[in-house]
């Protein structure tokens, strides 16, 4: 005999706007809160959630912030909640592995990119748009130290675009670990994998597309296939709000030496090597930060309407 074991579903509170824009079939592009309540203070980390929001509108798409709160899961959040979020201290940073003790709770959360996939899915948004995705760390060989967001990337049926990931990962490793597990990797427009706020990460992107609706096909292919993991595509932030990569590798490469000199180990070194980064860099990363949130976004909204098209055009 059997047994099944049946589960609640987890309720979703949509704006009306998404709703709409799902029912009709419009391009909707989800994003993570965790921007709004571990980035800027209050109330400029309000105005850069906006600002993504109007990057996505800006490519033909409907945002989509997505968070935790009340035991449902948000799906579109209003201006009201982003007010809310951003100026409400202690609101915890919640990733996938978080999602249903914090839900259980009853409690409010900001969601990563490993979490935010999932509300995606459930949701039924199939496009998700970040700055930067996570990665492999430095020394994991040692630390067994790989971001969720990879392992997320695996069980999520989202395109997500990105910038890359940032260069104090092994993105050597990172590449590797993608291969591995099938999850396709397009860089839109470029020859190389992105590395944030570089515009090149020093490694030659596996896949290339330059045509809209030939990234909307090889995504909706991927899926067909029967393959249950995201569709990875990375956008290089704009040459004229980069960093210089030699710049970055140079403090990053300083700061590893130092680190080592004071003892710095395991999950430590992630912040240390950002501060390093941040210090080398005079200021100049929190500017950069800023256009690769927006960059990405009008990108993945652009990406999102292509995709929609072809679905209806699909559908006759």
């Amino acid at each position: 005999m059997t047994n099944s074991l049946t589960h609640q579903p987890v309720p979703l509170l949509f704006s009306e706007e998404v709703r709409e824009a799902l029912h009709e079939g419009r391009p909707v592009v989800a994003l993570e809160s965790n921007v709004i309540t571990h980035g800027l203070p209050y109330p400029d980390n309000a105005a850069t959630a906006r600002k993504v929001e109007e990057a996505v509108r800006a490519g033909g798409a409907v945002p989509a912030t997505v968070a935790v709160e009340g035991g449902r899961i948000v799906v579109g959040m209003t201006d009201a909640d982003i007010d809310r979020f951003a100026s409400t201290p202690g609101i915890p940073k919640v990733s996938s592995r978080d999602m249903p003790v914090v839900l259980a709770q009853g409690g409010m959360g900001a969601l990563t990119v490993a979490s935010s996939l999932v509300a995606a899915e459930l949701a039924g948004i199939p496009f998700f748009s970040s700055a930067g995705i996570g990665g492999v760390h430095r020394g994991a060989e040692r630390t067994m130290d790989v971001s969720s967001d990879l392992i997320q990337f695996t069980r999520s049926k989202v395109a997500v675009v990105c910038a890359g990931a940032k260069k104090i990962l092994d993105l050597g490793l990172t590449l590797e670990y993608l291969e591995t597990q099938c999850v396709p990797v397009v860089s839109y427009r470029s020859d190389d994998f992105p590395a944030f706020y570089c515009t090149s990460s020093g490694f030659r992107s596996p896949l290339r597309l330059d045509d809209d609706e030939v990234i909307a096909r090889s995504i909706e292919h991927h899926w067909a296939l029967g393959n249950n993991s995201s569709f990875l595509i990375t956008t290089p932030v704009r040459p004229e709000d980069a960093i210089d990569s030699d710049e970055v590798d140079a403090a990053i490469g300083e700061a590893m030496r130092a680190a080592e000199r004071d003892g710095v180990r395991g999950q430590a070194i992630t912040k240390y090597l950002m501060r390093a980064v941040d210090r080398a860099t005079e200021g100049r990363s929190a500017k950069a930060n800023m256009a690769v949130l927006v960059s990405t976004a009008e990108v993945g909204g652009r990406l999102a309407a292509a995709h929609a098209a072809y679905r209806k055009g699909l559908r006759g």
